[in-house]
């Protein structure tokens, strides 16, 4: 995650690291299972946890009267200490395809998160038989598990896919020189992972079939090229939403909140009051990769607002 206020990766890895000082109970509650499920059509959907983030509320909102952030917490029954978003890693199996919706953050990101190969093994799936990894965006919590600690491909046999507008943003030559101190780190390790997909990477554009049923819908604000993903299985779909709804309070009860992580704030609040219009209308499912783990929902209407139901 990375935004443009004076908050560094170090900065929240240290922040982190106090909070956890703090224990686990009631702060942190231990989710009820690393897993979620979903039955769509002729596809097997299965949700993985890789952890959650501990992001202090200054961090992740820092243009919202924290007062009024920590009032809407505390009625909404979240922490208000910081915020724990879930890291919710999407599966698909379809025929002959294992599909993968981002890594996760790795060992070296936070110390709350990089539970993925854990839990892929709990949940009876070998990195081998991953067929497709498909990436929402290239913030470290998405990418960083790439790979291991012997700077190693995790997911050897599969194919990558990423936004064409995504890939090239973090290429560009003057991105680092553009992007602030505090967030150089995000970048360097962006590239740092992206040179080991240079011969392998399947570039795709906005709406195109990225794997068999799979559509990449444009949800650009929180990145340049950030995409969220409509699976098809006949009449049925689900949105595997990515980072364009990032809190289930504030970005549902207060979308037009800019969040501190959304590299373009404006664009990311017009996206993320489209999606929410066009999810409560239609009602379609959603996998939120920061929503409540496992993440399985839908978005309704509740006044001028809007509310995460969770359905499996």
């Amino acid at each position: 995650m990375s935004g443009s206020n004076s908050w560094s990766r170090r900065d929240v890895l240290k922040s982190s690291l106090a909070l956890a000082g703090m224990g686990a109970t009631g702060l942190f509650p231990a989710a009820a299972s690393a897993l979620g499920s979903l039955k769509l059509g002729v596809s097997d959907i299965t949700v993985i946890s890789d952890g959650n983030l501990m992001l202090p509320l200054s961090f992740a909102f820092p243009d919202v009267s924290q007062d009024e952030l920590v009032a809407l917490l505390k009625a909404e029954g979240q922490p208000t200490d910081a915020l724990l978003p879930d890291c919710n890693i999407t599966v698909l199996h379809r025929g002959d395809r294992v599909v993968m919706f981002d890594v996760g953050a790795g060992p070296n990101f936070m110390p709350s998160a990089g539970k993925l190969m854990d839990n892929l093994d709990a949940a009876g799936v070998s990195p081998d038989e991953v067929t497709d990894i498909v990436f929402t965006h290239a913030h470290p919590d998405h990418l960083w598990g790439l790979i291991d600690d012997f700077d190693e491909l995790i997911f050897a046999d599969a194919r990558y896919h990423m936004n064409r507008i995504e890939w090239e943003y973090w290429q560009a030559e003057d991105t680092l020189e553009k992007t602030p101190d505090a967030r150089k780190s995000f970048v360097v390790g962006a590239r740092n992972r992206m040179a080991f997909l240079e011969d392998r990477i399947e570039l795709f554009d906005y709406d195109a079939e990225v794997v068999p049923g799979v559509e990449a819908v444009d949800t650009a604000g929180h990145t340049p090229g950030h995409t969220s993903f409509m699976i098809h299985d006949g009449s049925n779909g689900a949105l595997v939403v990515g980072d364009a709804i990032t809190n289930v309070a504030v970005s549902l009860i207060h979308p037009e909140w800019p969040s501190g992580s959304d590299q373009d704030a404006e664009k990311g609040i017009a996206t993320r009051k489209m999606l929410l219009d066009r999810l409560a209308a239609d009602g379609s499912r959603i996998i939120g990769f920061h929503m409540p783990h496992p993440g399985l929902g839908v978005i309704e209407r509740a006044g001028p607002a809007y509310r995460f139901v969770v359905a499996g």
